[in-house]
This record gives C-alpha cells, sequence and structure tokens, in this order.
C-alpha cells in the first residue's frame, strides 16, 4: 500500500529523470530549483539591462541561444543547447534550427515593414517560438523574455508585466495565460497582448 502525501507548494521532491543535468547536485525539490533557475533568470535580466541592443542582434539564433545559456547556465549543463530529444509538444527536433531561422527572419520583415504594432510583433515572436519548443526546458520564461527584450529594446517601450505573477506555478493568471495562449494558437492574439499588459 503506497502512501498518498500532500507536499507543501514547492516542496515537491524531484525525480532523477527531472535532475538530468542539473549541476547542482543539492537540490531537491521544486521549490528550490525555482528558486536557484530564478537568481539565473534575475542575471540574465540584468546582462540584457546593460546592453544596448538592436534587431538585428537580438533576431539571431546566436542571441537566442545565449539568453538562453544565461538564463539557465548557473543550473543546467544543456542550457543553451537545442533539445535533443522530440517532446509531446514543439516541432521535431531537426526541424528546429530551420524553423527559428524562419521566425527570425519573419520577425525581422515584420519590424522593417510595420506589419503589426509592436506589441503584437513582440507577443507574436513570443508565441511562435515557444511553440517550436527549442529548448529542453524554460521555453516559455525565454519566450516571455524575448518579448520583453524586442518591445523594449526595439521599440523603446515598457517591458510587459505577463499578468504581474508567477507564471510557473498553478493560479489565476497561469489560467487566464494559458486561455491566451490557446487563443494565440487559433491566431487570435488581442487576448495575449492584453494579458501581456495587464
Amino acid at each position: 500500500m503506497g502512501l498518498d502525501l500532500e507536499y507543501i507548494n514547492g516542496q515537491t521532491p524531484l525525480d532523477e529523470d527531472e535532475k538530468n543535468g542539473l549541476l547542482i547536485p543539492t537540490i531537491a525539490t521544486r521549490g528550490e530549483l525555482d528558486e536557484f533557475e530564478q537568481q539565473n533568470i534575475e542575471e540574465a535580466i540584468q546582462w540584457v539591462l546593460t546592453r544596448t541592443l538592436k534587431a538585428d542582434i537580438i533576431l539571431t539564433e546566436k542571441f537566442i541561444r545565449n539568453l538562453h545559456k544565461r538564463m539557465y547556465g548557473n543550473v543546467w549543463k544543456w542550457a543553451g543547447d537545442f533539445r535533443k530529444t522530440d517532446k509531446n509538444i514543439g516541432i521535431n527536433k531537426w526541424q528546429i534550427p530551420s524553423a527559428l531561422k524562419y521566425l527570425l527572419d519573419d520577425t525581422l520583415y515584420w519590424i522593417e515593414h510595420e506589419i503589426f504594432p509592436p506589441d503584437e510583433i513582440a507577443v507574436r515572436f513570443k508565441h511562435k517560438i515557444v511553440s517550436i519548443h527549442c529548448f529542453p526546458n524554460g521555453n516559455g520564461r525565454h519566450s516571455r523574455l524575448m518579448a520583453d527584450i524586442i518591445v523594449n529594446k526595439i521599440y523603446k517601450l515598457p517591458e510587459f508585466s505577463w499578468g504581474a505573477e508567477n507564471l510557473v506555478r498553478d493560479n489565476n493568471a497561469r489560467t487566464n495565460y494559458i486561455n491566451a495562449i490557446k487563443a494565440a494558437d487559433k491566431n487570435n492574439y488581442d487576448t495575449l497582448i492584453l494579458f501581456a499588459r495587464s
């Protein structure tokens, strides 16, 4: 007879599969992992804030991978590397480089020709890169930071608030975020743009 344990939020133990590639062997729970990842992400944000970045730098594979590495490189050894396995979400692993190249080229075109307003360009990019699912993990947070970089560094507008709550944990903001993503999946970006600015 197995024990049915209920863990306090963040205290759920990580299983061995979840620890694969972890650089800090003392991390044992989801809460500890979130804390180390958040600290690493904050360092990446500080790095971005000190840079003058233009579209032709931001919208490159090199920048995309470097940002992911800066966000997770102190925690995961695979940070910045494209995933090497297929997942139940995202495209096939071998399609990642070409799909990303198409997205980067499309986004540069949208910017150059003012196809969409700035917020929509950033949110469309965020939605499309997360659907490619370039990395083993951290795609959602990476895509939101990329949208913030696009809207702030290219358009000089304030970063998005993304509901002003932690979107990693289950809460109302996460539910609203998921619903907005589902609407964007059907090519309706209005809800996701509103959520990004809420």
